[in-house]
């Protein structure tokens, strides 16, 4: 399977080491999902907590090999700020998506099943059901 199919994933968190950190798991229980283009796009440019339209916009353009991008948020302004690059319609590579699921879980399921070479509404899917993970 070319790395040109695969869904680029971008994690966007209100700090930079979240965002990276939950990337390396997820791509390190993903047997190494190497070829899968995963980004962070955390914090602020300056180092700060806090969510960037213009770091958001840069990972998904660098994860984008033209099977969609699958787009995941930790907290309220960063759905926020993914929601308004989606609605100005010219900000995030076409077939962008924000994806509603838990964050770590999440992103482990979404890269998983884009490692498999799963199109954009199976890694969407396969994020969304990590929901329903029950710990108890």
């Amino acid at each position: 399977m070319s790395e040109e199919k695969l869904v680029g994933i971008v994690l966007v968190s209100h700090s930079a080491e979240v965002a990276a950190s939950v990337g390396d798991l997820a791509k390190s229980l993903a047997g190494g999902a190497t070829a899968v283009p995963v980004a962070p796009a955390g914090g602020t440019e300056d180092g700060g907590l806090g969510t960037s339209a213009e770091l958001i916009s840069a990972a998904a353009a660098s994860v984008d090999r033209g099977a969609g991008v699958a787009v995941l948020t930790d907290l309220g302004s960063a759905v926020l700020t993914v929601k308004a690059l989606l609605a100005e319609g010219d900000e995030l590579p076409e077939g962008t998506r924000l994806v509603d699921a838990p964050f770590v879980e999440g992103a482990v399921a979404a890269v998983v099943t884009a490692a498999a070479g799963a199109d954009l509404d199976a890694v969407e899917a396969a994020a969304a059901e990590a929901y329903s993970y029950r710990k108890a």
